[in-house]
């Protein structure tokens, strides 16, 4: 029995080093950039993941937050579930706001839909999986996040979801491709 000792010392010892070690080091770029593309893959591939809802997140190191805004609370621990199994990720900071349910923000949202994606110039952003024009509505106002690929197509998504009735005020926040 003695001799067994040192051994499981040893070994708890050489397991423990590893662990440590990552609490101090910063993962290398490629590392980093893995783990970008991994956690943007795991939530584009979330089933309850759409329009309505806009998913961010920051990787610092073995670290991921997540942030942004989705309708349904169930997406916000999704979003966190599957970040959690992503080799390499220690720790996940769920920063996701959940929006308060209303019949009116579900009005303004299918309303919105309709406007941009049925406006001539949009249509082509309607046949993606998940389209790229995100539209967030709390309380009658709207945010439009996402990428588009001219400033026209950018201006002109402003326009259709500012003539929305009921909308209250549209924030443009869409990123144009370079």
């Amino acid at each position: 029995m003695r001799p067994q000792a040192p051994v499981l010392i040893s070994l708890a010892a050489l397991i423990a080093i590893p662990l440590a070690g990552n609490a101090f080091q910063r993962p290398s770029a490629a590392a980093q950039e893995r783990l970008v593309k991994e956690v943007r893959h795991e939530l584009v591939m979330l089933p309850y993941y759409g329009v309505f809802d806009n998913l961010a997140f920051r990787v610092d190191g073995y670290t991921v937050t997540l942030m942004g805004q989705v309708v349904l609370p169930t997406l916000k621990t999704d979003a966190e579930r599957v970040v959690k199994k992503i080799e390499g990720v220690e720790k996940v900071i769920n920063r996701i706001e959940v929006l308060p349910l209303s019949p009116n923000d579900d009005r303004i949202r299918r309303a919105v839909f309709r406007q941009i994606y049925s406006f001539p110039s949009l249509q082509q952003y309607g046949l993606r999986a998940v389209p790229p024009i995100h539209i967030i509505v709390r309380n009658g106002d709207v945010t439009l996040v996402g990428v588009v690929s001219s400033e026209a197509d950018k201006n002109a998504a402003g326009i259709q979801a500012n003539s929305v009735s009921g909308v209250f005020s549209v924030k443009n926040e869409l990123l144009v491709e370079k």
